[in-house]
């Protein structure tokens, strides 16, 4: 009988001569040995950022919104660009694990797990943001609907930002279970490995008495396929919906029907980029070049090309809406000739810059496939869709109908302190995660190691009997 064949077009997904127990070992490594003194480092620099907004959280919610730079025409600021640049970035960990999965991508197993763990950490941040919003966060649980002291409360169910709560809810909480069930399996391979007691019955609570049985697997594959056909309609359903908090109002730039796509494919090129971004850290650090490899970044580049020119016709179109309408209001939108030369030029071409001339770099495979450039990219990327959410809740709030109602916004010290703790805190976790969990799915490796790894792999020719 003739061995396996493929096709010498298609590039290893594990590149060495790796075994099932070499696997084993890598995957395991991070957890089992001490700390480097790298990862001290950026974990103190991260509880840093984390207790310094934790400290401006704790003013604002004393003092009141009032120490933000909110005035009476620009009533969302700095806080909500946050939430929704946050959510975007929550968006990838799904779409590369639900959607991949469903199409039987497999270059996806040496990624999946850290986008999972980043889009629940991410959505974590992005809660926070809507909740100090209020002021009264005492007083947060009125957006559930529920009885109370004053009799019925139930909320507005026409409101975006009742299903906001609804949609984002549901996302983290298939995400986590769909997270931690793939987790399971390597939870058993650290319990089987452990060398002291703590360790063992921490993680063989964790494992879920997993034994590796066909009838496990079994159940663990249908469960995946449920929980993935559960997810990709939350993909687009989330941001979808985080739009509608813009695409429902009647404020010049917001009541666009475009804003349900884009706000999606923005989500996913942000998110795309954010896993880059930890990815090509992780590969360093934990010394996983040969299973996070050159076509793993590639491939992750090309679907950042793919969204980021589903974002630029998008731009493009409201662009040129501002400009067509004729519409001396639509010349205030933040994507329009007013908003180029207007007083936020800055942020209109940070924007314009940092999404569209830059990323379209990624078009020649010489800088896809740099791993310091891509790593660059990525950053910017995220900084340009920082700047994209900025710009379209301060620029076209910041001209309102009334010329007399006209103003600026500046952030505060307690406003970028917010915002630097959350990055603070996604660090935490994410390090932490790094340090306590695997950061690739091992038992998905093994499972393609026959057809991607040099030393299973039969060459052409080769007789099996």
């Amino acid at each position: 009988m003739s061995g396996h064949y493929e096709a010498p077009i298609r590039e290893p997904l594990i590149i060495g001569h790796k075994t099932y127990h070499d696997i084993t070992e890598d995957i395991a490594r991070p957890i089992e040995e001490r700390a480097g003194k790298l990862w001290w480092i950026s974990l103190y620099a991260a509880l840093v950022l984390f207790l310094y907004g934790f400290g401006c959280i704790a003013y604002t919610i004393g003092t009141g919104i009032g120490a933000w730079g909110l005035n009476r025409t620009i009533n969302w600021g700095w806080d909500i660009t946050n939430f929704v640049w946050w959510v975007g970035i929550g968006h990838a960990g799904t779409l590369i694990s639900a959607v991949l999965l469903l199409f039987r991508q497999r270059w996806r197993m040496s990624v999946n797990r850290s986008a999972e763990a980043m889009t629940i950490f991410a959505v974590v941040q992005a809660a926070i943001f809507p909740v100090i919003h209020m002021g009264r966060v005492w007083v947060g649980y009125w957006v559930f609907p529920l009885p109370n002291q004053f009799g019925s409360l139930w909320g507005n169910f026409n409101s975006p930002l009742l299903w906001d709560v609804f949609a984002i809810s549901t996302y983290f909480s298939v995400s986590t279970v769909f997270w931690f069930m793939g987790l399971i399996p390597d939870f058993a391979m650290i319990r089987d490995r452990a060398k002291t007691p703590w360790t063992k019955k921490i993680y063989t609570f964790l494992a879920f008495g997993w034994g590796g049985k066909a009838k496990h697997w079994q159940r663990f594959e249908e469960l995946s396929l449920v929980l993935a056909g559960l997810a990709t309609p939350l993909v687009f359903s989330v941001h979808t919906t985080v739009s509608f908090d813009f695409a429902t109002s009647v404020i010049k730039g917001w009541h666009s029907t475009i804003y349900p796509p884009y706000f999606v494919a923005g989500a996913i090129f942000s998110g795309f980029a954010m896993v880059q971004t930890l990815l090509l850290v992780a590969r360093k650090v934990c010394h996983l070049e040969e299973y996070i490899t050159m076509y793993h970044i590639e491939i992750m580049n090309i679907v950042i090309v793919l969204t980021g020119g589903m974002v630029t016709v998008a731009y493009a179109t409201e662009y040129f809406i501002g400009w067509y309408s004729g519409s001396r209001f639509e010349d205030f939108t933040y994507l329009s000739p007013g908003a180029a030369v207007g007083p936020y030029w800055w942020a209109f071409w940070s924007l314009i810059i940092c999404n569209l001339v830059i990323p379209a770099s990624f078009w020649f495979k010489r800088l896809r496939t740099n791993i310091i450039w891509t790593f660059i990219v990525a950053l910017i990327i995220n900084i340009g869709m920082w700047f994209e959410r900025f710009d379209i809740i301060v620029i076209n709030l910041s001209r309102d109908y009334l010329p007399g109602s006209w103003t600026m916004f500046k952030p505060t010290i307690i406003d970028v302190g917010v915002y630097l703790g959350t990055i603070g805190f996604f660090s935490v976790l994410f390090l932490l995660y790094a340090r306590t969990f695997p950061v690739i799915a091992q038992a998905e490796l093994k499972s393609i190691l026959k057809i991607s790894g040099e030393t299973y792999k039969a060459k052409e020719g080769d007789e099996h009997h």
